[in-house]
């Protein structure tokens, strides 16, 4: 079997909803067919506000977002996933973060809507940036239907 290295890459976006763990798993069960290793990415930002009342540090914001990712994968795939998966952290937009790490990628999968779903939407803001600005093909993942 071929090392991580020369492996086809599958960036996934996880944000903790239900659709990003319904396209975690797509992602995973696709990877476990092409041989494939999943990269699951969390972006995560300092609100602007933290520097008006500092009551939560960055640090705070990135262990949030590093227990969120964490359990998510073990939410969606359980303790044995199908296809090797890593985990990343970026401190960036979601949108930025995920196309930027899939330059590398044969695939970005999304879910169709994350923390933000506003009433109505049929596409969230970061899969619509994904889809219109990844550098490889993108599979948008939806939960449940709307």
């Amino acid at each position: 079997m071929p090392d991580n290295a020369s492996r086809p890459v599958i960036v996934a976006g996880v944000d903790g909803s239900e659709d990003s763990k319904t396209a975690l798993r797509w992602a995973v069960r696709q990877a476990s067919l092409t041989g494939g290793t999943v990269r699951a990415v969390t972006a995560w930002q300092v609100p602007w506000r933290i520097y008006l009342a500092p009551s939560y540090t960055e640090a705070d914001y990135e262990r949030d977002a590093a227990e969120m990712l964490a359990k998510a994968v073990a939410d969606a795939l359980g303790p044995d996933p199908a296809a090797p998966v890593i985990t990343l952290l970026i401190q960036d937009r979601p949108a930025t973060a995920l196309t930027r790490e899939a330059e590398d990628a044969e695939l970005l999968v999304v879910g169709c809507h994350g923390r933000g779903e506003l009433p109505g939407m049929h596409l969230g803001s970061v899969a619509s940036y994904c889809v219109h600005h990844a550098p490889c093909p993108v599979t948008v993942i939806c939960h449940t239907r709307r």
